[in-house]
């Protein structure tokens, strides 16, 4: 070969892209102990995916924290014509909640009903808006426990009573990619 060959190699073939179409790029060899893949902020490798099954079901309800709940009620009737397919007062949590259904899913419209209450705080804080997003799943203690495994952090230990005679667990926005999800089991 001549230098002419050498020169087209090097003009060619530099960008991987192009060695990998004409055939020069060969995989490297794995390293003898390759470091497992880690999401930042996380202590453990995320799960093998092909060992992984779906547990969401489906999208359940997008949470939005208003400071008054009525007017909010009154907004999505105006702006959509949305009807409120359940209203619920819960205690244990001192919210107040409105449920828009959508399709097989809801927009939770959810206001404090004590000043103590994670939404009260999280309105101080933040502002109206958006508060966390709740996955329907079959079973709400494997799906925690999954999430665990993977690495996020509960906020309930253990699944618990919720509206609608519904069964729920909340993890942390922190290990979970800055959401704060609700799992909800029917």
């Amino acid at each position: 070969a001549g230098l002419g060959d050498a020169r087209h190699r090097r003009r060619h073939h530099a960008d991987p892209a192009r060695r990998l179409i004409s055939g020069w790029l060969r995989p490297l060899p794995e390293p003898a102990t390759a470091p497992a893949a880690r999401r930042p902020g996380f202590t453990r490798p995320f799960p093998a995916l092909h060992n992984a099954h779906m547990i969401l079901t489906e999208i359940d309800h997008v949470a939005i924290a208003v400071n008054d709940l009525d007017a909010a009620v009154e907004f999505y009737a105006d702006a959509f014509g949305a009807e409120v397919a359940h209203r619920e007062t819960v205690e244990s949590d001192g919210v107040e909640e409105a449920l828009v259904k959508v399709a097989d899913s809801y927009i939770q419209l959810t206001a404090a009903t004590r000043e103590d209450s994670p939404i009260a705080k999280f309105l101080e804080r933040k502002g109206e808006g958006l508060h966390h997003v709740g996955y329907r799943v079959d079973d709400c203690a494997a799906a925690l426990a999954a999430m665990v495994e993977a690495g996020a952090t509960p906020i309930d230990k253990e699944p618990r009573p919720g509206s609608r005679g519904t069964t729920l667990a909340f993890v942390h926005p922190k290990g979970a990619f800055g959401t704060l999800i609700e799992l909800v089991q029917e």
